[in-house]
């Protein structure tokens, strides 16, 4: 066992040679054996070590496996020394980079903040001398490592990755994390997924059109659109929730360049005929139902040519039928009682009607062709049943909302009536749109739930009898009101909206549905077992 003198003797040897230290090969050794002492050889060991390690490379294992034992020490003082001494290693020699981050990674499940946040700026530390062979040994342990070791690497880099210099974090290095990531994402969970979608979205190959496209094909992949058993199961909880969350990944990477057609292509042919039997969960109030229809009208204004655009469209109207019911009549032509009329959902009709509007416009014969004839005067009667109720409602909205500002507006009800009359305006616009003959599709809105650029400090009131709507969105229960129609007396139907209407939760992960694994350790999109 070397002693304190010995370590600073074997020190002064080596410092003296300078460059030729490594002539003094009994002197390296003698400060390896350092290890083997008390706490305070241990630690001078480990500085020296560290100092003249470029000098002897054919000790560089030995050193390394030293240094290793160091960083599993009893005394936390003594690990954190050789961890800080592990950078230095691979300051003159980053061959040993990956390794030595491989170690790092393993370092991060430390309990101890201390150390923890040592092991983390010396993981930081490294990009700097190899930032590709740090990436790589990361990434083994994420593809390799234990569970609770892999949540950590994600981690490390969900949070670390957008810290990293950009001229650290070159072409070359970004397309490595890239081509890594998608092994990982081979076998992921839900949270899993999110958090590496989060850690490539800041990347800059991944900001062009070629690498937003990249992305697109990732998210599509997981949510298993393409496979011959990607059947959407509409009462499994955790499968609804996998393609919501995917498509919300989504979301951020379609544009005019880089189409969501397979997302809307699937979500008119295995979601909409299945969405009034889609589950939602029981453990809190999420209206799985409502969020489909959102991303579906956001994804809408990115959609591509589409094949079978006809048959697609066509059960996207039937879907939104079934949320526009025809005028109710009795037996004696006479409107039926206020509480047998329908409830009409204005919040799943914005959506449903927005995308509509945006698709319905590439096949505009879907309404006029002459074969169409009695679909279109089906389709007038709903928009016409439908826009009495909305005039009446954004008349009570507005009246209820005159003259309220400032905190008056920011209590619940109010934000409520906020939220309800943007989105009956909204679908006053889109209805007079296409009430128009031939239907329209020029009408340009914002979806309620969509942020808004400056909230106005007081509502605006109109005069009575104005049926002209600004854009907007809304949801709730009409009240007892009255109006000349050529149908005898009308009685405005009740109309029912989501509390959650004027919302739209981005990139939220519940940790369920089940990401598939194909091969390695079939990671659930709940979460590991």
């Amino acid at each position: 066992m070397t002693s304190i003198e010995q370590l600073y003797k074997d020190f002064g040897v080596l410092a003296d040679a300078k460059d030729k230290a490594g002539e003094h090969e009994e002197a390296y050794l003698s400060i390896l054996n350092g290890v083997n002492g008390g706490s305070s050889e241990k630690r001078l060991a480990s500085q020296f070590m560290a100092r003249f390690f470029k000098y002897f490379p054919q000790l560089s294992e030995r050193a390394i496996d030293a240094q290793l034992d160091l960083c599993e020490d009893e005394d936390v003082a003594i690990r954190k020394q050789a961890i800080k001494d592990l950078v230095t290693l691979c300051k003159s020699n980053p061959e040993h980079v990956p390794r030595i981050s491989d170690v790092l990674t393993q370092l991060l499940q430390s309990e101890d903040s201390n150390e923890l946040s040592l092991v983390t700026s010396s993981l930081l530390n490294l990009f700097s001398f190899d930032a590709k062979g740090t990436f790589q040994g990361i990434f083994s342990q994420i593809l390799n490592g234990e569970d609770t070791l892999r949540e950590k690497a994600i981690k490390f880099l969900q949070n670390k990755v957008k810290q990293i210099p950009e001229e650290i974090m070159t072409k070359e290095v970004e397309e490595f994390v890239l081509e890594e990531s998608k092994k990982v994402l081979v076998d992921v969970t839900g949270d899993e997924f999110l958090a590496f979608m989060q850690m490539l979205s800041v990347l800059k190959c991944c900001q062009t059109v070629l690498g937003r496209q990249q992305l697109v094909e990732l998210i599509t992949e997981q949510a298993d659109m393409e496979s011959v058993d990607g059947e959407f199961s509409s009462t499994d909880v955790d499968c609804v929730d996998k393609l919501l969350q995917c498509t919300k990944q989504g979301l951020p990477f379609f544009s005019k360049n880089v189409h969501s057609t397979k997302f809307v292509a699937y979500f008119c042919d295995k979601v909409l005929p299945k969405l009034s039997e889609t589950a939602s969960p029981d453990d809190d109030d999420t209206d799985y139902r409502l969020e489909l229809v959102k991303v579906f009208a956001e994804m809408s204004t990115t959609c591509g040519d589409m094949e079978n655009l006809s048959e697609r469209l066509e059960k996207l109207y039937d879907c939104l039928l079934e949320y526009m019911p025809l005028p109710p009549l009795t037996e004696d032509g006479e409107n039926t009682p206020e509480s047998e009329q329908p409830k009409l959902e204005f919040s799943y009709v914005e959506s449903l009607m927005f995308a509509f509007h945006q698709i319905a416009r590439k096949e505009p014969q879907f309404l006029t062709g002459e074969e169409n004839a009695e679909r279109l005067k089906d389709f007038r009667l709903r928009l016409q049943y439908f826009a009495r109720g909305i005039q009446v409602y954004i008349k009570q909205l507005r009246m209820a909302l005159q003259g309220k500002t400032g905190e008056a507006l920011k209590t619940e009800e109010s934000k409520l009536k906020v939220t309800a009359l943007k989105i009956t305006n909204n679908i006053n616009v889109l209805i007079k749109d296409l009430f128009h003959n031939p239907p329209s599709y020029k009408a340009v809105i914002s979806l309620s739930w969509k942020p808004v650029q400056k909230a106005p400090t007081a509502i605006p009131t109109s005069p009575a009898g104005q049926k002209r709507g600004a854009q907007g969105d809304g949801d709730v229960a009409a009240k007892k009101s009255h109006s000349h129609t050529d149908r005898v007396l009308y009685h405005p139907p009740g109309g029912k909206f989501s509390e959650k209407a004027g919302t739209f939760t981005q990139n939220r992960g519940r940790g369920r549905g089940g990401f598939r694994g194909r091969g390695g350790r079939n990671r659930n999109w709940r979460g590991r077992y």
